[in-house]
């Protein structure tokens, strides 16, 4: 893709606007980063022209720098308005069977999320049969400290980590039983890690059951989160903390192992 074609093809196409589309368009089955050397190279454009476009890109977060500061690869801003892009990525792919068979037996709906900076986006789900189900979408985002499936995205987080995530800013309160504080975030954590999963009988949404667990990759870390919420149902508290707990457990350890293999 040069300047030449775009312009010469429609005077009404943004040349800039099209490179940047462009290079979107290079992440997707089995690529899932590039440098700019290879990104010029497979666009067939400057590499400084390459530069100024994905540093627009990395800083709507379209994109983001990976640690070695080379690889770039895919960031969550797509969810916002609602581009279903993670459903191409090795996790989902791997959840979705799991995740359905999870709504199934479980009868409820089940999702998969993933953590972005201080709020979590839902990248999968699978909606209750009954009539009154989840109304998450694909895209749908939530603030990690208010909900369970956040709690689970930073489950494995030390102090100095945490800290620097949230500071020192007092957290919104969505309902009674949202924590307010780091201090009171830290001790739900805590309560956490004993059990390895959260229960919620309305911690964030009136009449909203659900019970969450950490996905963790081959290394070990957490990278996801899933769950199954109940919509306008109370769940006793033993079959939470009993079936459905086992069920959510072992679904969430199915997916690890998966992608452990996969790496």
């Amino acid at each position: 893709m040069t300047d030449a074609p775009i312009t010469s093809e429609n005077r009404y196409i943004v040349p800039a606007l099209a490179q940047g589309l462009g290079i979107l368009s290079l992440f997707g089955g089995g690529n899932r980063s590039f440098t700019a050397p290879e990104i010029a190279k497979a666009l067939s454009l400057p590499r400084t022209k390459v530069f100024r476009l994905l540093q627009t890109l990395q800083s709507m977060d379209y994109v983001r720098c990976g640690e070695d500061k080379r690889h770039f690869t895919l960031g969550p801003a797509l969810l916002r308005g609602g581009f279903e892009y993670l459903a191409s990525l090795d996790m989902v792919e791997v959840a979705q069977p799991v995740l359905q068979r999870l709504r199934d037996e479980t009868g409820l709906s089940s999702h998969m999320a993933i953590r972005d900076k201080r709020e979590i986006v839902y990248v999968s789900r699978f909606p209750a049969r009954s009539t009154i189900a989840s109304s998450v979408n694909i895209g749908t985002r939530f603030p990690v400290h208010a909900t369970i499936m956040g709690r689970m995205t930073i489950f494995e987080m030390g102090d100095k980590e945490l800290e620097a995530l949230f500071g020192d800013q007092p957290f919104e309160r969505f309902t009674p039983q949202t924590p307010t504080t780091l201090d009171a975030l830290k001790a739900l954590l805590a309560e956490d890690r004993k059990r390895g999963y959260a229960v919620s009988q309305a911690f964030f949404e009136t009449g909203v059951s659900a019970i969450a667990a950490p996905v963790h990759d081959g290394a070990g870390g957490v990278v996801a989160a899933i769950n199954v919420t109940a919509v306008n149902a109370h769940i006793d508290e033993q079959a939470m903390h009993g079936a459905l707990k086992d069920a959510v457990l072992e679904a969430a350890s199915e997916i690890s192992r998966w992608l452990a293999r996969k790496n």
